[in-house]
Order: structure tokens, then sequence, then C-alpha cells
């Protein structure tokens, strides 16, 4: 068997060092090809010396000097900005791309692995949010193979016919449920969500995972996000999909069908298993993540989501009802705000206001090229900025009380 290459971007993250973890066991399968990092140059130094890759990429270029550096004796060359993760991305000798940027900063990258027909394992789903057809009509053109990283959608995957993707009404699906952890806060008051801190938004029950998606998942807008990113993925439209929030975090999604049949996937709140599901696909490969064991969890439980205290699951549906840029509006306002919010410069409960103000003020515009999105996308940035300035640092809620 000759090993197949892979591109890692975005290495030194949560879905990164995870992908690692399962390529390892699999030497005979997968070779490492070429790996990325935002800033982290000391930890991305250390990835290479231990999988030896082609190529090393860091996004920031003032940082390159520093990267070549650490790449010493490695034979690894070091690349850097979105020119370098292109390259990286879409070069002849790559067969898959895990495309594991955070943020709107992988549309670009990724969307070169889909241009080059690239397997292409999905775990930014900013991407696919901001550009939504467009993304989906690349993929078809192309010949890419798009396999869904989160562990949602690739439970939904797995769920479905091997038709996939699967509009609603066809092989028989009526409705996809899309399980929620709920987050930290999921039963906290208006008062209590009032007075939340970074580390506090940050500690995830039941995932490990980096801090911006932790919030995210904390004000529900990671759900949001993935609301989205399954209308396009599977077909659909948010009024076939409904969140049901389980908190135990094993249930990863389900499919009804027709006759009344409920497909569900079941596994522990390890990304391993569907990084390695994708990995092998069709095929199925050790991930290292220990059996589950249904008599120790013993029962679950499921909630519908509360939209008043967590509204960003009810902006992202609006958002993809609006079409267009709404949905790249909403991701860059986000963006913009949880950054504020890890710096303590708004609330935790402000997050989603600022979000409904960007989204209220930019008018979408039909997304008819990647450039489009990318203005509306600095558009929303600079306004949630504006937002956020708006509202003194002393006026924060928590120190209201």
């Amino acid at each position: 068997m000759t090993p197949q290459n892979v591109t890692v971007l975005g290495a030194t993250g949560s879905i990164g060092t995870s992908t690692l973890d399962v390529i390892a066991r699999h030497p005979e399968r997968f070779q490492v090809f070429a790996l990325s990092a935002h800033s982290q140059v000391e930890a991305l130094g250390r990835l290479c010396q231990r999988f030896r890759p082609r190529y090393a990429v860091i996004s920031e270029p003032s940082r390159l000097s520093e990267l070549r550096d650490a790449l010493a004796g490695t034979g690894t060359e070091a690349l850097s900005g979105e020119q370098g993760l292109c390259e990286v991305a879409a070069s002849s000798e790559v067969d898959m791309v895990m495309a594991a940027i955070v943020g709107a900063a992988g549309l670009v990258p990724t969307l070169s692995a889909i241009e080059q027909g690239k397997k292409v394992l999905l775990a930014n789903k900013e991407a696919l949010v901001m550009s939504g057809g467009l993304f989906m009509e690349a993929v078809t053109r192309y010949g890419a193979t798009l396999l869904p990283i989160d562990s949602e959608h690739n439970a939904i995957f797995q769920c479905l016919p091997q038709s996939h993707p699967v509009a609603m009404g066809d092989a028989g699906v009526t409705r996809i449920l899309l399980t929620a952890s709920g987050g930290p806060f999921r039963n906290a008051s208006r008062e209590e969500l009032a007075q939340v801190r970074p580390d506090q938004a940050c500690a995830h029950p039941n995932w490990s995972m980096g801090r911006k998606i932790s919030v995210d998942s904390a004000t529900l807008m990671n759900k949001g996000l993935e609301l989205i990113e399954a209308c396009w993925l599977f077909q659909t439209t948010p009024e076939h999909i409904e969140v049901h929030v389980h908190p135990e975090s094993i249930i990863h999604s389900m499919v009804e069908y027709r006759d009344g049949s409920v497909l569900a996937q079941l596994g522990s709140p390890d990304m391993r298993t569907p990084i390695a599901n994708a990995l092998g696909w069709p095929e199925r490969i050790d991930a290292g993540v220990a059996s589950l064991d249904l008599f120790e969890l013993a029962s679950f439980h499921f909630e519908k989501p509360d939209l008043e205290r967590f509204p960003s699951l009810r902006l992202a549906a609006e958002a993809f009802r609006a079409g267009g840029t709404a949905p790249a509006v909403l991701n860059a306002a986000n963006e913009v705000a949880v950054q504020a919010f890890l710096e303590e410069r708004i609330a935790f409960t402000r997050i989603a206001g600022v979000v409904e103000e960007t989204l209220a003020h930019i008018t979408p515009v039909p997304v008819d090229s990647i450039e489009v999105v990318m203005t509306q996308d600095e558009r929303a940035r600079e306004y949630a900025a504006q937002c956020i300035e708006s509202r003194p640092v002393m006026q924060r809620e928590w120190e209201k009380n």
C-alpha cells in the first residue's frame, strides 16, 4: 500500500493534533506532506521534528525567519502567508487536506484544495458558512470529495444513505436531528450569563477545544454555524433541522426517515472518531478511542434550546434564510465579538448583540465570487468593531453589578 500524502492546515490546534495522532497510528496508510500553524512557531517546529513533512507554513509572514530557525535539521521547507497555505493545499502531490484553520482565514486555502479535486476533510465550518453555494458548486465542478469532520455532521453523514449528499425527501429522509451539548452555561440565568468571564466560557464540560470555538459553544453560535453548514452539506433548510440539547455528548446527531426510523451515531466525545472516519473513508480504521460503555452512561437527556438566553442560534437560522452574504456577515461579526470578549472588552451577553446589530446594518448581496464574500466580511468586521467601541469598557455588564 502506497501511503497517502496529507496536508494538515491548522496542525497545532485541537483538530490538527488529533489528526496527527490518528495518522501516527497508520504509517503504512498516511504520510504528512505539509503542516501549518497561525503563529505557534515552536509548536509547529516540534511537530515537524516528529513528522518530517516536506513543508511547514506559518500564516503570519513576519514569523517566517523564526520558523526557518525552528526547522533547522529537519529537511522541511518553510513557507508563509495565504500563498503558502494555498500552495500546500493544492499541490499535485497531495492526496487529502485536513482543513482545520479556525475562522475565515481558512476559506481561501480550503477552496484551493477543492479546486484541485482533493479529498478535503472539512473541520473549518466557517469556510462553508461564508461561501455556501459557491463552495458546494466548486466541490461538484472540480470533482472534489468533501467529508465533514464536525462530530455532528460526520454523524449525519454516517447515518445517511451512501448516495450522500441527500436532500430532504430523497431516500426517505424527512428530518435531521442536530445535537448540541448546551455548553457550560446550559442552566445559567440571564443574570449569571452577564457575569461570565473568558476562562469560564472556555471550560467546556465535554470537549477539548480552542478558545474561540469554546466560546461559540457556550453562546450556541457554534451550533448556529453548524446549522448553516448542515443546510449546505445536506441540501436542506433550517425547517428540516431540529436542534436537540444533549448534555452527555454521546449521540452526535440523528437522521429521521419516512418510515419512522431514526438512525443515530454514538461515540465518546473524542474528535479522533470522526477524523478517523474521514481519513479512512470508505473503510474503517482504528482511531485510538476507547470503546463506549453504555452501562456506565445509564441514561441520555434531551432539551429544547432556549433561544431567548442563547439568541445566536436564532440569528444563524435568520442569516441562512436571508441568504447571500448574510451568513458571512454573521460569522465575521461573531469572530470580532468573541475576540473582544476574550480580551474582556465586552461581556458574554453582548456577543450576540454585536452580531445582531451588524446583521441589521449590512444588507446581504448575492454570493457570486469569493471577492464579494471577503469584501462583506471586511465590512462586517469594521461595523462590529464600531459596535463594540460604542459601549465603553466601564459599562460591561459585570461591572454594573
